[in-house]
């Protein structure tokens, strides 16, 4: 496709993704992220022709209306949408699927400063929450979903999704909606359940010759714990 027709294509993905558009009206000045679109193609179009130093011009200025960063080498697919979009920074080696939905502060960024690919590899039909930072050349795999705040350093399977700091991959979950943000798993409640009835196991199975010592361990414990409470006041 060719610049116009990818930006003609970008400005009919809104209506599709944003239930709160109520007007074409409205794409002109309330929808960042479009315009920021917008911009790239235009300047990823003239970067593709070896220029360096206009398409940066254009990337800036972009970046000074929308407050959204995107380097003019990253490659963005098709049906793209930057929801909100203030604070989203994209890299240069960072290459883009098709229908793509990204939240605002997300960042695709590098983990080093040399000059090959450094940057993530999104595919087709992913959702990368609000504030999520997805670092350095890995890949996430088609439909996969990544969880606000996330900060993800390492391949995400197809369909999986990952939330946590680092985050943590969890399984497709059949079913679940592509925007079901509210159905995201608390991994830490779910290990610390796991962690108090193991103890209820290993407590249960401790011989009863050993209850002496078990006090005074607990005693010795209680008083680690207070002298640090105290230590911080």
């Amino acid at each position: 496709m060719n610049v116009l027709s990818l930006i003609k294509e970008d400005f009919k993905n809104v209506k599709k993704n944003d239930p709160a558009l109520h007007s074409t009206f409205e794409l002109f000045f309330n929808y960042p992220g479009l315009w920021a679109l917008l911009f790239h193609r235009i300047a990823h179009w003239v970067y593709t022709k070896g220029l360096r130093f206009i398409p940066r011009l254009i990337s800036a200025l972009g970046m000074f209306l929308t407050m959204i960063d995107i380097h003019p080498g990253a490659v963005i697919g098709r049906r793209v949408f930057i929801d909100h979009g203030v604070g989203v920074v994209i890299g240069e080696t960072a290459i883009v699927g098709n229908d793509v939905i990204i939240y605002q502060q997300v960042t695709l960024g590098g983990v080093r400063s040399s000059k090959d690919k450094r940057h993530p590899t999104v595919g087709d039909n992913v959702v990368i929450g609000a504030g999520a930072k997805v670092l350095g050349n890995i890949n996430i795999g088609n439909g996969a979903k990544i969880g606000a705040n996330s900060v993800v350093i390492k391949d995400v399977p197809e369909c999986a999704t990952a939330v946590g700091i680092p985050a943590r991959v969890l399984l497709c979950k059949e079913g679940a909606s592509r925007l079901s943000h509210d159905i995201m798993p608390d991994i830490n409640k779910e290990i610390f359940k796991y962690l108090i009835k193991r103890i209820e196991v290993l407590e249960d199975a401790l011989p009863k010759g050993k209850q002496e010592v078990i006090k005074q361990k607990d005693h010795d414990l209680e008083e680690m714990y207070d002298n640090f409470i105290h230590s911080m006041d």
